[in-house]
């Protein structure tokens, strides 16, 4: 991308970038204005390749580890990954430098350029991706909080950046609803998180409901496996609700966009509630019509 358009995209952002229809919530859907689904694209591709370089989802000696000059003995070590992208990174910001080296990063440029973005939230999702490398395990809800606010509050901030509408407020609110769908996320997710020897469900609530790790193993949730679950969906819920005032303070487009994204969270707790929460079998996911019934409601102020 360049400062007044668009290039297409090259095999190796597409590949990235194409992940955006499987999420949970919209990410730069049609009806928005061309500029501001360029920009978020272009945050979305920075925020998909760091967390495929965090989960070990790239090729080893791939393309992207070629990109970032990372040999292909070292790509297998995530946080030698971590680094060479963080590098690369910050030449985003070093406007007498040549620019990143990676397709994402030189989309993201102009971007950061347009819209005056600080570096903060973006190293905030490389930490949480460190970060992952490092903790599999959280003691408390509280401590769960703290690393979303690295792993998934920067995107929201970055969406209010993008459309200007960033105040203390907003980003309150935002917050809620970003750690939120980072807890429906880790919900959906518990055996493929499993898989990577990450649990993210608290461990006082796991003592509480009588859940031990290799409860965690099974094919299907047994009763205080779904007990546990069902506790940690009414806490994404709540934080959901409280941070559904956003989509009403503002306007347009943008409080459609704000609405799918309470939706997307709700149609998915929707979908977990609707497995009686046994998530174990795999990732419950909502379908469309109940997505766009959610919508309706959180543009009501129902929720």
């Amino acid at each position: 991308m360049t400062g007044t358009g668009t290039t297409r995209p090259d095999r190796t952002e597409r590949g990235t970038l194409d992940k955006a229809a499987a999420e949970n919530f919209p990410v730069a859907p049609f009806f928005l204005p061309r500029n501001w689904r360029d920009d978020l694209m272009a945050v979305y591709g920075f925020a998909r390749l760091v967390d495929d370089i965090g989960d070990g989802d790239l090729a080893p000696g791939g393309a992207d580890a070629r990109l970032l000059g990372v040999s292909p003995a070292e790509s297998e070590d995530r946080l030698v990954m971590l680094d060479a992208f963080e590098a690369d990174f910050r030449r985003v910001f070093d406007a007498a430098g040549p620019g990143p080296r990676h397709p994402l990063l030189r989309r993201l440029r102009p971007t950061v350029r347009r819209r005056a973005l600080t570096p903060e939230p973006f190293l905030g999702l490389i930490g949480a991706n460190r970060q992952d490398q490092l903790v599999t395990r959280y003691e408390t809800y509280d401590d769960l909080v703290a690393y979303c606010e690295l792993s998934a509050n920067p995107v929201g901030r970055l969406v209010l950046a993008v459309t200007g509408t960033s105040t203390p407020e907003r980003v309150r609110l935002s917050d809620a609803i970003c750690t939120a769908l980072q807890i429906v996320e880790h919900l959906q997710d518990v055996a493929e998180d499993l898989g990577r020897d990450r649990i993210y469900l608290p461990a006082e609530d796991m003592k509480r409901f009588h859940v031990q790790e290799a409860d965690l193993a099974a094919k299907t949730g047994g009763a205080s496996v779904r007990a546990l679950v069902a506790y940690e969906a009414q806490r994404a819920s709540d934080l959901l609700n409280e941070g559904a005032p956003l989509v009403g303070s503002v306007h347009g487009r943008l409080r459609l966009l704000l609405a799918g994204f309470v939706a997307g969270g709700r149609a998915a707790i929707h979908a977990i509630a609707a497995t009686e929460y046994d998530v174990l079998p795999g990732p419950p996911k909502p379908g469309k019509l109940r997505l766009l019934r959610e919508v309706g409601v959180t543009l009501r102020g129902e929720g």
